[in-house]
């Protein structure tokens, strides 16, 4: 685990990074099932950064990926063994300033202990509302399954993910990701993400069109904070050609309830 003055550095890099722009996708993350433990909280920061993007708007009035930041914290609470609530705050910054993407709420269905797990699965649900910069419709659905094993230091994770636009310009896109990642240590590992954006479903985009970025990724821990950093390569023309992502998560403590005091420690009572 690295020092706090190393965390203070990291955070002061991720900030320069950040400050010169990112992509339109609000996430890019595997999903590999694991939860917050029942009644508490997380939070993640994501930052994703065309450093070589696309140079036209994927719509008309929309954001141009090219050096564009997309920035998104995301809020979560454990509510069951195999459930988690989430919800999100994403938003854009690019050469005309800031603009808000409103926001996403989630449902998280998954194996219990699923990061302890040799095969694990899972599904995500989200719905969020667009505004015009990030969409051609205003509310928007992702149904993400999740599908993984572990074999000793080695995991391999799929997210067949479909994504659904609903209005007269919604589309069903089919958009899978992949992992395969190899842990050195407790708190540092290694690997390649993939990700995709095929078209819709039923009717692909033709190969030169569709989305295709592999990734180098590394995870480690600074003090309390988990990161994930990873640098892509896109290598279709209708991708960004050089990416850069890093997600910053840390559990948030809020210490006892309001109105709850500890009971006195009991006396041991001899006779």
């Amino acid at each position: 685990m690295l020092s706090r003055q190393s965390a203070c550095a990291l955070c002061l890099a991720a900030t320069v990074i950040i400050a010169s722009g990112a992509r339109a996708d609000d996430e890019i993350q595997v999903y590999n099932g694991d939860i917050n433990e029942v009644g508490k909280w997380s939070v993640q920061k994501h930052f994703n950064y065309a450093i070589s993007g696309r140079k036209e708007p994927e719509f008309p009035g929309g954001l141009i990926p090219n050096h564009t930041l997309n920035g998104t914290p995301e809020f979560a609470y454990g509510v069951t063994p195999w459930f988690e609530f989430g919800f999100y705050i994403p938003y854009a910054v690019d050469r005309d300033g800031f603009h808000s993407n409103a926001g996403k709420i989630r449902f998280l269905f998954v194996t219990p202990d699923a990061g302890k797990r040799d095969f694990f699965y899972g599904i995500n649900f989200e719905l969020g509302y667009a505004l015009s910069k990030f969409s051609e419709t205003k509310w928007n659905m992702e149904m993400r399954p999740i599908i993984g094993w572990r074999f000793g230091a080695y995991e391999l994770i799929f997210n067949p993910i479909v994504d659904v636009g609903f209005g007269e310009a919604g589309e069903v896109t089919f958009v899978p990701a992949a992992r395969f990642a190899r842990k050195l240590g407790e708190d540092l590992a290694i690997g390649i993400e993939y990700y995709t954006d095929l078209g819709p479903i039923g009717h692909f985009l033709p190969l030169k069109e569709q989305g295709h970025n592999i990734f180098g990724v590394v995870d480690f821990k600074v003090a309390d904070v988990e990161v994930n950093f990873g640098i892509g390569y896109g290598l279709t023309e209708g991708s960004d050609r050089w990416m850069a992502k890093m997600i910053l998560s840390k559990d948030l403590d809020f210490g006892e309830p309001a109105g709850k005091v500890n009971p006195p420690p009991r006396r041991l009572v001899t006779k």
